[in-house]
C-alpha cells in the first residue's frame, strides 16, 4: 500500500513525505518556497512515465543517454481548478533509438504501466508528443 504524509510548517508551507521517507517542500505561489501542489501532480505524472520509459527501452536494449519530459496542464478557471487537458512532451536521446521504439515505450507507459496517468485519465485528457535529440 502506498502512503504519504503532509506536515504544515508555517503560513502556507508544507513538507510532504512519502513511504520511503523522501520529502518535498510545498507551498502556494505567494510563499515562494516550495512546489505548488497542483504542479506536483504534473511532476508525479512526468516522473511516473519517465521510470516506465527508461525501463521499457532498457529491456528493449535501447538504453537512453538522456530523457527530459515537459508537462503542460490546462485547468478550469474556477475552483477547484480541475485539470482538463494535460500534454506530455518527451525529449529523448540514445544510440539506436528510433521513432518507433520511443513511441512504443511512451504508449506502453501511458496505457499500461503509469498509475498516475491511469488515475488522471478519468478527469483530464492526456496527450503526448516526443522528439529524438541528436
Amino acid at each position: 500500500m502506498s502512503q504519504a504524509r503532509v506536515r504544515w510548517i508555517t503560513g502556507k508551507q508544507f513538507i510532504g513525505t512519502d513511504s520511503t521517507n523522501h520529502s518535498v517542500v510545498l507551498s502556494t505561489p505567494d510563499e515562494g518556497i516550495g512546489m505548488k501542489p497542483s504542479e506536483l501532480m504534473l511532476v508525479a505524472l512526468a516522473s511516473c512515465t519517465a521510470v516506465d520509459v527508461v525501463e521499457i527501452l532498457a529491456k528493449k536494449r535501447t538504453p537512453l543517454e538522456s530523457l527530459e519530459i515537459e508537462v503542460d496542464g490546462q485547468q478550469d478557471s474556477d475552483p477547484p481548478w480541475t485539470f482538463r487537458k494535460i500534454h506530455v512532451h518527451y525529449k529523448l536521446r540514445g544510440q539506436g533509438l528510433t521513432d518507433k521504439s520511443a513511441a512504443q515505450a511512451i504508449e506502453l507507459s501511458e496505457e499500461k504501466y503509469c498509475s498516475v496517468a491511469a488515475t488522471l485519465r478519468g478527469v483530464a485528457e492526456i496527450t503526448t508528443s516526443f522528439e529524438l535529440l541528436a
